[in-house]
């Protein structure tokens, strides 16, 4: 049973209403956004009306605003625009969908005020408004809006995405505008991309950088928008018409050879049910050789090839790519086709490529990624000569995935750090180090046998002979 300070909704009604009213008059003081929750709450006592009035009144506020957003206050308005969003969604679109609609549109005009001010590196702030144009979608269904008052709303929303705050809208709004709606967008964005494109006068244009041709000129860069704007949002558009021609068309015949073009135009055909076309378009990709090329590429040709029904050329594709690059999904996509009891053969013949592969690190990883354990472990082991301990993203996961059960290899993978750090004299690392020689002591118990690898012990005993003054880092050795 839970004790009775226990924080949990139970334990607190035993205060009273009197006494939790106090508290939340307390713990909201100082707090804008504890009080704008606490006011939201008791606005929606009084129904819908009073909660889209308060929402309306806070998101008018942050439009107004002009403070600078930077890292420790986006934190803050992340919490505020997620509020409001739910609030919309949630609440006010149950009772008054018509109303939500207003007031999420009026939410997702917001961003350009909020991304003028701020640097949103991490991409916080700009999923709000992404959820919100799934919002939109959602509530647009349910007001049964005009479909072509709805199409206009979105047209003139993409048209207007600087800040990308619209790029899912359009993918969003597929459902709630339908055949016709569809249609209309479609038609508009085509009369925009056949308008003129407003030219100034030479001396009016303005420069905005400079390139290896000369000046970059604001009004052609406005064109290059416009056209990649019209372009993405046509390939949308066909996406949803299932018009695999239209969508194929939008692109530009001279990037069609691109291999991610190429692949994502291969995969639209495969979903028709074009697969000789499919993989006409792959092998007509840039010629940088199969085996150099990006493996969303790979896995269209390898479909291609079985909707074709040539499996077994699939099939020596797949293994062709593993033996070179130890690719595990390729691997796992070749033994599952193999009939029972040949998968597991087939696997310890993959093992034995991937314990002789060249680059150590890259089998550790494909072992790690599988996951065999065992077989990582061993590698290391055998292979502890050829690990490189600059590669720290890679050997601390390993020495983490491997310290339970195989001790000796994850001691041996601290060990290529430590001796990196301090044979190559890397002082930002020894705090490090220092951590990873304590997890080495910390093993020490758990290994039976050393074999030809040097006990704890007459490890540190050479690494004080080798790098005793470096005084640093047995500063932080404990």
């Amino acid at each position: 049973m839970a004790a009775k300070t226990t924080l949990n909704a139970k334990n607190l009604e035993s205060l009273g209403v009197q006494r939790l009213a106090e508290l939340l008059i307390e713990i909201s003081t100082g707090s804008a956004a504890h009080k704008r929750r606490l006011r939201m709450e008791l606005a929606g006592n009084h129904g819908s009306a009073e909660v889209a009035r308060e929402v309306r009144k806070r998101l008018a506020s942050i439009t107004r605003a002009r403070t600078v957003i930077n890292w420790h206050k986006a934190k803050a308005l992340k919490t505020d625009l997620e509020t409001q969003r739910k609030t919309i969604s949630e609440t006010i679109a149950a009772d008054d969908p018509r109303e939500a609609f207003e007031l999420i549109w009026q939410f997702l005009a917001m961003a350009d005020s909020i991304f003028e001010r701020s640097n949103d590196r991490g991409g916080s702030l700009i999923q709000s408004f992404h959820r919100a144009c799934e919002d939109a979608a959602a509530i647009a269904r349910l007001v049964k809006i005009d479909v072509n008052v709805l199409a206009d709303k979105v047209f003139k929303a993409v048209q207007d995405n600087g800040y990308g705050q619209y790029d899912n809208l359009l993918a969003a709004m597929v459902p709630a505008l339908g055949k016709d709606g569809i249609d209309r967008l479609k038609t508009l964005f085509v009369q925009w991309s056949k308008e003129p494109k407003d030219k100034p006068a030479e001396d009016e244009r303005k420069v905005i950088g400079w390139g290896a041709g000369g000046p970059i000129y604001e009004d052609e860069i406005y064109g290059t928008h416009r056209d990649l704007t019209v372009r993405m949002a046509l390939q949308q558009i066909a996406d949803a018409q299932g018009d695999v021609d239209a969508y194929i068309g939008q692109h530009p015949e001279e990037t069609r050879k691109a291999p991610m073009i190429a692949a994502d135009i291969a995969n639209r055909l495969l979903s028709a049910g074009r697969a000789k076309e499919a993989l006409e378009t792959l092998d007509e990709a840039d010629a940088r050789g199969w085996a150099n090329m990006p493996f969303e590429w790979q896995l269209a040709r390898v479909a291609a090839l079985e909707a074709l029904g040539r499996a077994e050329e699939a099939q020596t594709y797949r293994w062709g790519r593993f033996e070179q690059a130890l690719d595990g999904e390729h691997l796992r996509a070749f033994l599952k086709r193999l009939p029972d009891f040949d998968d597991l053969d087939a696997e310890e013949k993959a093992f034995a490529h991937a314990r002789a592969f060249p680059n150590v690190h890259q089998a550790l990883a494909f072992f790690l990624n599988w996951p065999a354990p065992a077989e990582a472990a061993k590698l290391v082991v055998i292979r502890k000569a050829e690990l490189d301990g600059d590669l720290y993203e890679l050997m601390t996961p390993a020495a983490e995935a491997l310290a339970e059960k195989h001790p000796l290899a994850a001691t041996i993978l601290l060990r290529s750090m430590i001796d990196f750090a301090l044979d190559n004299n890397r002082p930002s690392r020894y705090k490090h180090a220092a951590r990873h020689l304590s997890d080495c002591a910390s093993l020490t118990p758990h290994i039976d046998d050393f074999g030809n690898t040097r006990s704890h012990d007459v490890y540190v005993a050479d690494l004080k002979r080798r790098h005793g003054k470096k005084h640093g880092f047995w500063s932080l050795v404990t």
